[in-house]
């Protein structure tokens, strides 16, 4: 599959390595030529350290540096093109005028993605004539270390194209994160920004320091969330799974909130919470889960007692 790379910032440089170690052929297209050209050395810089991690499939650095060209021109990277990666600046109206000059060189079957972090697809999209084939794939940085990817439709984005673009980020190795509908911020960023609140909250009315925050997540929530979310961490906290959590716990989290409004865990979204849940996991293979949980937690545990230790020791090396 050819892969045009349409921006070759830090975004667009990760994307390189992600899409070319899974076998891709990636162009990289900038406006100005000569940071294409310093974006691919930079990149090949980056593989001999990638391949020391066993982070390249087994592919050697000299066959993921073949894979990697450079375009003199947009219709040339997009020329042949069977998906295409845009990367530009945070602009929706810089990202419309790119979309209308990409449909007009990219081949019809291509696919238009773009990496943008918060601004919905239907905002640069619209005018397009076939605009069904545009979506946002949108990238924890780097993806070729973190793989989740937010894949977000517009209201006009077709399902064979969220289906495709879901299938080629898990070839590539990602874990594709699809949204039902589009929403700014998407999934990602929506959550990140809800725990950057409460946390600027307890500092400014002097409920910790942002020091005791970190901890909070670092040697904490954060230990479980690297390998469970929150709707699994919550059924595997009570023996009845998440009805039980909810009917445990729920009124406590209303009353921490009531400034917004509690939004209830009850009824109907309670109900699709658990059958979503209990699809994933019967209550039969509850309790070994919940050993599998803590097995996970005991070699995570010993992973990063294992880098403070070597941590340690380069520090008193220098």
């Amino acid at each position: 599959m050819k892969i045009a790379l349409v921006g070759t910032g830090m975004i667009g440089r990760a994307w390189a390595v992600s899409f070319a170690r899974a076998g891709h052929q990636v162009v990289l297209q900038n406006r100005t030529h000569e940071n294409a050209l310093a974006a691919r050395e930079t990149i090949l810089g980056m593989l001999p350290q990638l391949a020391e991690n066993g982070l390249l499939k087994d592919r050697a650095p000299d066959a993921i540096a073949q894979a990697i060209s450079v375009a003199t021109d947009l219709p040339e990277a997009l020329d042949g093109a069977d998906y295409v990666q845009e990367n530009v600046a945070e602009d929706a109206a810089v990202k419309r005028a790119l979309y209308t000059e990409m449909e007009a060189h990219a081949p019809a079957s291509a696919i238009l993605a773009s990496s943008t972090s918060g601004i919905v697809p239907s905002a640069f999209t619209e005018q397009l004539e076939h605009r069904d084939r545009c979506l946002v794939v949108h990238p924890l940085n780097p993806p070729y270390l973190i793989p989740a990817v937010d894949v977000v439709p517009s209201p006009w984005t077709s399902a064979e194209v969220m289906d495709a673009a879901c299938d080629l980020m898990r070839d590539c190795g990602q874990a594709p994160i699809r949204m039902e509908k589009e929403d700014p911020g998407f999934l990602t960023i929506r959550l990140q920004g809800a725990i950057y609140h409460e946390a600027f909250r307890l500092v400014s009315e002097g409920l910790a320091t942002p020091e005791a925050v970190d901890v909070c997540l670092r040697d904490g929530l954060g230990l479980r969330w690297s390998f469970i979310g929150p709707f699994e961490t919550g059924d595997l906290n009570a023996p009845g799974g998440i009805r039980d959590f909810v009917g445990r716990y729920a009124q406590s989290y209303d009353d921490l909130y009531p400034r917004g409004g509690p939004f209830p865990w009850t009824g109907e979204l309670l109900d699709r919470v658990e059958a979503a849940r209990r699809e994933k996991l019967p209550m039969t293979e509850h309790k070994a889960r919940q050993a599998w949980r803590d097995r996970r937690l005991v070699a995570l545990m010993a992973h990063k007692r294992e880098q403070e230790r070597l941590d340690a020791e380069a520090a008193s090396d220098t």
